[in-house]
């Protein structure tokens, strides 16, 4: 039995019904067995259903329940194998993604510690530059105790 389907209420295009009875007439070809094949382009679809399926412009679905049995084992199939990877794909974006946030903290923790680094250089560096001053103002200090012995031994000596 294959009557046309037709029914508006399931909101199907003429490629899902196309793609729907393309696969009806490959798991009838492979003994009812189904396979996880990727959905055809609407170009496969429409070749599948202008050249097969003996009238009705292809689209011809079997209600038969045997055959509504093996669709839906098909289709179940096919939902489990999508599933499956995506959750493997999913695994390894969580890996990638875990394993990007690993290098990137190892990175700021590496940084972290050269600011570190850092910081303690330019406090020795100000610590330097203080007692370089203080050598400048004893300098200047030498150089006023010069001027005044100097000053003294002038007026001591005339």
């Amino acid at each position: 039995m294959n009557p046309h389907f037709t029914d508006p209420s399931l909101h199907l295009s003429n490629e899902d019904l196309s793609y729907i009875a393309h696969t009806q007439r490959t798991l009838a070809g492979t003994g009812g067995t189904p396979s996880s094949s990727p959905r055809p382009s609407s170009s496969s679809s429409t070749q599948a259903a202008s050249s097969g399926g003996g009238g009705g412009g292809g689209t011809s679905i079997s209600l038969d329940p045997k055959a509504l049995a093996q669709l839906s084992a098909h289709f179940d199939n096919l939902l489990e194998a999508i599933t499956t990877r995506v959750e493997e794909l999913s695994a390894q974006t969580l890996k990638a993604t875990n394993a990007h946030h690993k290098r990137a903290s190892s990175v700021a923790d590496q940084a972290t510690r050269e600011i570190e680094r850092l910081r303690e250089i330019l406090r020795q560096c100000d610590e330097l530059q203080n007692e370089f001053l203080k050598i400048k103002r004893i300098g200047e200090i030498v150089k006023g105790f010069r001027a005044r012995v100097e000053a003294l031994e002038q007026r001591i000596g005339k």
